[in-house]
């Protein structure tokens, strides 16, 4: 391995790590009911986020939805204005108005989350779209679980963005679940999500969402064939999430998967399996993560709550 490919194999790892630390802090501090918005956490899927936004550049565009604290992040996002975010504070990427689910940050290329499944695909596409009017560079990222492949607007996405030959990278999240549903009570187990891109004439491939430096080569040649103007790519990373779908808990007691099957994915964790590649000081890694942790979870702490003038803002008033 080369000096290089070390570097980066150790970003990719740090960065994992720092998302996972970030998000576990979020769960600890949760029941405090400080936070008062619903949080989606990413723990088990940090891979998909990391290797696809390494690839990108700083000026390329993304678009998430729901589960978007991992993708702001590796973005490029400010920690201190997500966690603010999410405490409903003025100094938040959105000023406090949109919390969890809703991030923004143009200064990163953030340009939005919806927690509607599937709307981050029109809402990319039509970034994109604009994009491609103005004669710009930038790629559009965006991001989406194999559940809102089951919505209308998947296929129309797909369709428009190769009509236009869009400078756009789908990427499905697989984690095989929607809520508490499995993927076999909603597909059939013939359905092929990179076929049915395929089928609309995008450049489709899959991969192992476990594994951020498959991720990361997979994004880099998507991305390098997009700018070619060779049109949209859809990629699909199976990885799985470790926490419940909506908070800051553990669910495996409700009985929609089994103990057996979450270990058996934990054991894949994507943290461990990169730390196998690397050299690197873990515990220094994980103590000045820690000291930004803090920093601004006391950031958001001490921050104002935002000032509403309703008069002026109220469509109504």
């Amino acid at each position: 391995m080369t000096q290089t490919q070390q570097s980066l194999s150790l970003d990719l790892y740090r960065e994992m790590v720092r998302i996972r630390m970030i998000e576990e802090a979020i769960a600890e501090k949760y029941p405090e009911q400080k936070m008062r918005c619903p949080v989606h956490l990413s723990i088990g899927q940090e891979a998909v986020a990391v290797g696809v936004c390494k690839a990108a550049l700083h000026t390329d565009y993304l678009i998430s939805n729901h589960r978007a604290h991992a993708h702001y992040l590796a973005k490029g996002g400010d920690l201190k204005a997500m966690i603010a975010e999410i405490y409903g504070k003025s100094t938040g990427c959105c000023s406090g108005r949109g919390g969890s689910m809703h991030l923004v940050d143009k200064s990163v290329g953030m340009y939005g989350s919806t927690p509607i499944v599937g709307g981050s695909l029109p809402v990319g596409v039509g970034l994109a779209f604009a994009t491609h009017l103005k004669q710009e560079k930038n790629v559009t990222l965006i991001f989406f679980g194999e559940g809102s492949t089951e919505e209308g607007v998947f296929a129309e996405s797909l369709n428009f963005a190769a009509l236009k030959k869009l400078p756009v990278l789908f990427v499905c999240e697989n984690n095989f679940y929607s809520v508490y549903s499995p993927l076999e009570v909603r597909q059939p187990q013939e359905r092929d999500r990179a076929a049915i891109a395929r089928a609309h004439g995008i450049l489709a491939k899959t991969g192992n969402g476990n594994d951020v430096e498959e991720v990361h080569l997979l994004a880099q040649e998507a991305i390098q064939s997009i700018r070619e103007g060779k049109g949209p790519v859809f990629l699909e990373f199976t990885t799985y999430r470790h926490r419940e779908h909506c908070g800051p808990n553990f669910d495996n007691n409700i009985g929609y998967r089994t103990e057996d099957e979450f270990h058996s994915w934990e054991k894949k964790c994507p943290i461990q399996f990169q730390s196998q590649r690397v050299q690197a000081d873990i515990n220094g890694i994980r103590s000045s993560i820690l000291t930004e942790i803090e920093e601004a979870f006391a950031y958001a702490e001490k921050s104002p709550l935002p000032q509403f003038d309703i008069e002026k803002e109220s469509p109504y008033a």
